[in-house]
């Protein structure tokens, strides 16, 4: 099996991901901040779960992913609900001619994939160009605390009827990085039979004090920086990150 065929499997494997939590996270930001335009980019949109409660909330969506197979599943899924929705195959370190947007999310850790600090100061540069003037750029990563303490070394299971998977997380070539090799068991029904596939995934993150240096070269203003879906300071313990940005009218800053 394939990573193509991974992708219609994903939102089993997601089904107790928070998605709720992110779509009110933004909302209330957009509210904070005055955004009153509707035009959004959810970029590494996946099977386009969010993409589409973002629909479902009036507002005019694009979503961005780099895997063609995602996108298919999120058009599926956009068709069946009956919002419209637009969808691009690009690599978010090389954003081009989508137009400008009132708000850009990167959710769901998607961020994490990006190797080296060169892919992740690209995509900000293309979040940049991509944004109306004072537009929200709201982000999460993954901390430092969670790939050292809680992914390092672990391993992590799931059992069901059709679908089961072991998950061993090892430290990664990078410092703050992890390497997720996930071995999946998927009952083909017309045979009765489990079809075994792997899958390596790599994920790094960085300090906060690095996502912000990166973010004020790129032209935005770190408006707040959170941790775990809430307006709380991150802590020592805290899991995920949450940055909220806005795009500086003045010209972008020299490169670092």
């Amino acid at each position: 099996m394939n990573y193509g065929d991974f992708a219609y499997i994903y939102d089993d494997l997601m089904r107790d991901v928070p998605y709720d939590q992110w779509l009110n996270f933004f909302q209330n930001k957009v509210k904070k901040y005055n955004i009153s335009g509707k035009k959004v980019m959810d970029l590494a949109c996946g099977t386009g779960e969010l993409t589409v409660k973002l629909a479902e909330e009036d507002f005019e969506v694009t979503g961005v992913d780099l895997s063609e197979d995602m996108l298919m599943v999120a058009r599926e899924k956009a068709e069946k609900v009956g919002v419209p929705i637009q969808l691009f195959q690009q690599n978010m370190c090389a954003l081009e001619g989508l137009g400008t947007f009132d708000a850009v999310t990167i959710f769901c850790d998607s961020l994490n994939y990006l190797a080296t600090p060169e892919e992740v100061q690209e995509t900000f540069k293309g979040v940049y160009t991509h944004l109306d003037d004072n537009g929200l750029f709201i982000f999460d990563v993954h901390s430092i605390y969670k790939v050292d303490q809680i992914f390092m070394n672990e391993t992590f299971t799931y059992i069901d009827d059709e679908i089961s998977y072991i998950w061993n997380s090892f430290e990664g070539e990078f410092p703050y990085s992890v390497e997720h090799e996930l071995t999946f068991f998927v009952l083909n029904e017309k045979t009765d039979q489990y079809i075994r596939f792997d899958e390596l995934h790599k994920q790094r993150t960085f300090p906060i004090s690095e996502y912000s240096k990166w973010l004020d070269a790129a032209g935005f203003d770190v408006l707040e920086v959170s941790a775990d879906y809430s307006d709380n300071i991150p802590s020592d313990t805290s899991e995920r990150i949450f940055f909220v940005c806005k795009k500086n009218k003045q010209e972008k800053k020299s490169d670092l």
